[in-house]
């Protein structure tokens, strides 16, 4: 068996190899109309993927699919890794993400990010991001886009809980749109920070969305997190697919002992 170390490696390698001219063919891609630009932008995602599940043994399976809306919705879902930004890509239908605008000055991944037409904000601006998520929300959810919106701003480890900011519930209420609340265990593979991907089956789960109408944004806000915190709870305890096929309970700790 190769070592996760190892194989990571190989990933990252693929990975620098890879993006910079990707990000370049992308911006070539900039007088394009925004879903045009998001295709392509989707290749490289599809590409990660396809190098994570080869090389890293890091595939996943999607609980919940049939409460997928057939109409342009806000997406709310658990961070814990960067696995999940890219397969959500996956998951759902052309999407933006709300995300920092500081993301956009990264070089290559940043200027490929911006080609898919994000709303980028500045955090420390507080009623004005929000001013901000609803005007060019409500302009995104009319070019038949899906909005991703990680609550908790930045990547939370397995069993913790970060403060669910405001802004998702508020675009929601501000524009009666519904919402998809979206666990995950992905961080107990790919932890935060971590250069190591440790493979099994990421399970995402798919809660029935939520229609905003005639709720203030603190509750909507309040009951994502209860059915998320609850949901990635359950999964948590579920169990992992081992590499035999297998369902087994095991521990992070056991994840990482098996890779010795």
């Amino acid at each position: 068996m190769i070592p996760a170390a190892l194989r990571a490696t190989l990933y990252t390698l693929l990975q620098i190899i890879i993006t910079p001219p990707y990000a370049l063919i992308t911006l070539l891609c900039f007088p394009l109309p925004p879903h045009y630009r998001y295709k392509v932008t989707y290749g490289w995602t599809c590409l990660m993927l396809f190098l994570l599940r080869i090389i890293c043994g890091l595939h996943y399976r999607v609980l919940g699919a049939e409460n997928i809306p057939d109409r342009p919705s806000i997406v709310l879902s658990k961070h814990q890794s960067a696995w999940e930004t890219l397969a959500l890509q996956q998951i759902f239908p052309p999407q933006v993400w709300v995300l920092k605008k500081e993301l956009l000055r990264i070089p290559f991944f940043g200027w490929g990010l911006a080609m898919t037409n994000p709303i980028a904000i500045d955090r420390s601006s507080g009623k004005a991001a929000l001013q901000q998520i609803v005007e060019q929300g409500k302009e995104r959810l009319e070019q038949n886009f899906w909005i991703v919106i990680f609550p908790e701003g930045t990547r939370i480890p397995p069993g913790k809980t970060g403060k669910y900011k405001i802004g998702g519930a508020w675009l929601a209420t501000h524009t009666g749109t519904l919402v998809v609340p979206v666990a995950h265990n992905a961080g107990e593979f790919w932890g935060r920070d971590s250069f190591i991907k440790y493979p099994g089956t990421i399970t995402v789960s798919i809660g029935k969305p939520i229609d905003p109408t005639g709720m203030e944004s603190d509750e909507l806000n309040a009951r994502v997190q209860a059915w998320i915190e609850a949901e990635v709870s359950r999964i948590s305890r579920s169990g992992k697919e081992g590499r035999d096929g297998k369902f087994v309970l095991v521990s992070n700790k056991s994840l990482k002992d098996a890779e010795k």
